[in-house]
């Protein structure tokens, strides 16, 4: 399983749907795992972005058909980028 940091915004819409439905983070979080993609960390940040996931997938087109899922509904605007632990990284450029 490979590693993904995910950092999203959510847009107007997303916005008013957290508001009146909070709870339908933890909904989407489960949508995530029937796709494929397990959240292992999630958090709320101030600034650019509204929240930091950390997930897991078999590969990057389980992610690529998430994003596009995710995307379609208008809710939110991802950045995905692939990550390694610092473990996996020191033994790749030994």
């Amino acid at each position: 399983m490979a590693y993904y940091v995910i950092l999203s915004k959510l847009t107007d819409e997303g916005r008013k749907t957290i508001r009146e439905k909070p709870e339908r983070i933890l909904e989407v979080n489960r949508e995530l795992e029937s796709m494929g993609v397990k959240v292992k960390e999630q958090f709320a940040v101030l600034g650019e972005y509204d929240f930091v996931n950390i997930v897991e997938a078999p590969d990057n087109e389980t992610v690529m058909k998430m994003s596009a899922e995710l995307g379609s509904r208008g809710s939110v605007q991802l950045l995905t980028m692939p990550a390694v632990t610092t473990e996996e990284f020191v033994k790749k450029i030994k």
